[in-house]
């Protein structure tokens, strides 16, 4: 899979980027403490209310000040990472002009898409106090559900540009591997990923008749037509198997849990003054639930990245059983090789933060087929 060479790339590729990752989240982390340690979030809690007597916009003034501040924190290593490292390795092709018109659109969606939540969620809180969580969590799973139909069409247009696969030997053959899957193509579509990055992947996204593949034109433009057509075979095998409606439903059993402790803690005026405030604040409960989720965030995620790396399997046996194993197996060489991946992690990292098995152990499994 890699020479000597690229090998030694993929060694310095990791270590720069583990380096990276410990360095931001170590900034966060010395941050965050600083804060509460100096009363700064209880501090920031009262002055929205000096700006507004409004308990809404006071509440949104106080996270939109949180939003800002950790994108300020955020924003020096997402430059690095995109005009130093992913340079630096040959897979950078964004441009400033582009990063900065990425930066905007994300501003405005966080704007207006997680302000308008946001927004939900504090009316729902006003109006129905502790059981305000079984109200958000119906309306955000709704929305959870929209944006699993929709997001391809509505949100990653703004980002990338989305066409039709043209007719030629590429598509036929996809068509020919659908029509003896029994899966009903509709939406076929070439995504220009490669305006942005080197790297290549492919994903299907929606349910029902809303389900589109959206291959990159870098993975077209990497891979022979066998290789295309196994993955796309994986990614017929994810809707096969309704991987799509499991983790989705997962994700909604999910956040209403998460949602009912909220409830529990919310209001509790103990967090409050662990944050400097002498006065319970739903804005400080909120952040302090945060912070105390996180254990049990890392044990949902663990659970979640088990069945993502059993879904994954499954889907290459779908693709090795309707398809070919060998095709599957090169394109997931390609891939790795392609993405400098690490092709030795350690089993325990893998076991808490991986959400696809590693190459190694995936061409283990196809070589029963």
């Amino acid at each position: 899979i890699y020479n000597d060479e690229q090998y030694a790339k993929s060694s310095a590729y990791e270590n720069i980027n583990s380096k990276l990752d410990l360095i931001k989240s170590t900034v966060s982390f010395i941050i965050t403490i600083i804060l509460i340690v100096t009363g700064a979030f209880a501090a920031l809690d009262q002055w929205s209310h000096t700006l507004s007597s409004d308990f809404m916009y006071a509440t949104l003034i106080f996270f939109g000040v949180l939003f800002i501040g950790s994108d300020i924190i955020n924003l020096p290593f997402s430059i690095y990472k995109t005009f130093v490292i992913e340079e630096k390795f040959g897979f950078n092709r964004t441009t400033p002009a582009l990063f900065i018109m990425d930066q905007i659109k994300g501003y405005l969606l966080a704007i207006f898409l997680g302000g308008s939540l946001l927004t939900v969620f504090i009316l729902f809180y006003q109006l129905t106090g502790k059981s305000f969580w079984i109200y958000a969590w119906v309306t955000f799973s709704i929305v959870s559900v929209l944006l699993s139909m929709f997001y391809t069409s509505v949100i990653l247009p703004l980002f990338n540009k989305l066409t039709p696969m043209p007719a030629g030997k590429l598509r036929s053959s996809i068509e020919e591997y659908c029509a003896k899957a029994g899966f009903k193509l509709d939406n076929l579509f070439i995504m220009d990923g490669s305006k942005r990055s080197t790297r290549a992947n492919a994903f299907f996204s929606g349910l029902g008749a809303r389900k589109k593949i959206v291959l990159f034109d870098s993975l077209i433009e990497k891979h022979s037509e066998e290789e295309l057509v196994a993955v796309l075979a994986h990614e017929v095998g994810h809707y096969k198997r309704k991987h799509t409606r499991t983790t989705l439903i997962l994700s909604v059993l999910q956040m209403g849990f998460m949602l009912f402790l909220l409830s529990w803690f919310v209001e509790d005026a103990v967090i409050a003054q662990a944050f400097g405030s002498e006065t319970k604040s739903f804005v400080l409960g909120l952040l302090g639930f945060t912070i105390l989720y996180t254990p049990v965030s890392l044990i949902t995620s663990l659970v979640m990245n088990v069945l993502s790396r059993k879904h994954e399997y499954e889907a290459d046996a779908f693709a090795a059983t309707t398809y070919q194993a060998s095709a599957l197996q090169s394109a997931l060489k390609k891939l790795s090789a392609d993405n400098l991946s690490n092709l030795t992690p350690h089993p325990a990292y893998v076991f808490f933060y991986y959400s696809h098995p590693t190459l190694l152990q995936r061409l283990k499994a196809l070589k029963q087929y």
